[in-house]
């Protein structure tokens, strides 16, 4: 289905009718094991852990929307990220954005930095910085563009070009954007990771991860990390992303129609400092934003003048839900330093630039007068 729109791909990649029954929804296979044909033979399944009619179709989704060969689901969005680096050897050396979910920089330094893999952060806004920060034993480098939360983006192409011509491999959380609004597979990126959890399930009732490779050897490695490690993402909640792609065009148009809305009110209330949302032009990096990505999510954060102050805007809030997580059909808002960054130090935030003032808001596809005035009765009880 590579020539038809992203539209059509979400209702109909790896959702064709079930050739035994004709039912237009994908079935829920919940079967841990399938029957075999002899020895050594089957019908294709044999152990879900190894592969599910139902993940199957998930996974030939993902693909198609990403544009790449494969796709491979995952309990999280974690889960995803540690199938990713297992594909690293000690001695190996990891660029990292600096500036990412604080979840990533917890597993990399505390569980991957164990295996002799070696983690070095950077300034991937800074292709100058990049370009220096290679070593010799690079042999990848993750980007999360746009940054959480601070929305801080990378030059995809530029990171990619400087990468190639060493050959390290670039992989891209795309998680904050969705395929919808940015494609790093066609900006050259090797292997493109999301939590489901998000956009791509859109209703906050699923975990889930996916990374999408785009060589044989990305489609080998993961499949054997998927059989070998496990961390495979149940037959259910593939059912719930399926779900929830169908809708993911028509969702991302009113997140982004609310997105650009209430950022443009945030952006004149005099109680919001430091907003972070590339779909301004005030914002740095605008032109990029045009350039990279087909529009600017609902993604964005700002600061208030201290944690007593966003503690006050949480308690306010009536439509906005103080939630972690992003990327429901419902507004979300939280205090970064305590749920996102929470597990890592506050030295480490210092260094990524988020401070106790730091909220950060996922506008959902309510009213957007409803969510404007929301947000204004929540700031005058700031």
């Amino acid at each position: 289905m590579a020539n038809y729109k992203l539209s059509t791909l979400a209702v109909h990649a790896g959702q064709h009718p079930d050739p035994l029954t004709g039912a237009v929804n994908v079935p829920v296979y919940l079967s841990s094991t399938f029957e075999l044909t002899g020895i050594g033979a089957d019908r294709g399944w044999d152990y879900s852990r190894a592969g599910n009619p139902t993940r199957d179709r998930l996974e030939s989704a993902l693909a198609a929307l990403e544009g790449g060969t494969s796709g491979h689901a995952f309990t999280t969005g974690m889960a995803a990220i540690s199938a990713l680096v297992a594909m690293l050897r000690s001695g190996d050396h990891l660029l990292c954005s600096r500036d990412v979910y604080a979840g990533t920089v917890r597993l990399f330094d505390q569980i991957v930095s164990g295996y002799g893999i070696e983690i070095e952060y950077v300034d991937s806004s800074n292709l100058a910085a990049v370009e220096a920060a290679i070593r010799p034993n690079t042999k990848l480098i993750h980007i999360e563009t746009p940054s959480n939360p601070l929305m801080v983006l990378t030059d995809i192409a530029g990171v990619v070009k400087i990468a190639h011509a060493r050959g390290i491999e670039v992989s891209v959380d795309n998680t904050f954007l969705s395929p919808v609004l940015q494609n790093p597979i066609a900006l050259g990126a090797d292997i493109v990771m999301h939590s489901t959890t998000k956009y791509l399930n859109g209703h906050s009732d699923g975990l889930g991860g996916a990374l999408i490779g785009t060589t044989p050897e990305h489609k080998e490695r993961f499949l054997l990390i998927q059989k070998a490690a496990g961390g495979v993402m149940s037959p259910f909640e593939c059912y719930l992303v399926l779900r929830g792609i169908k809708t993911l065009p028509l969702r991302i148009q009113k997140h982004e129609e609310n997105g650009r809305a209430v950022a443009e009110f945030l952006s004149s209330h005099p109680k919001v400092q430091k907003l972070a949302y590339p779909g301004l032009k005030c914002h740095p990096q605008y032109a990029l934003a045009c350039r990279q990505q087909k529009g600017f999510g609902s993604m964005m954060s700002f600061e208030l003048k201290s944690r007593e102050e966003c503690a006050r805007f949480l308690t306010a809030i009536k439509i906005f839900l103080n939630a972690e997580s992003l990327g429901g059909v419902e507004s979300l808002a939280s205090h970064s330093a305590t749920t996102t960054h929470g597990s890592v130090s506050e030295e480490v935030r210092r260094t990524m630039g988020i401070n106790e003032g730091r909220i950060r808001i996922s506008v959902g596809i309510e009213d957007k007068d409803d969510l404007i005035a929301d947000l204004d009765q929540a700031l005058a009880a700031v």
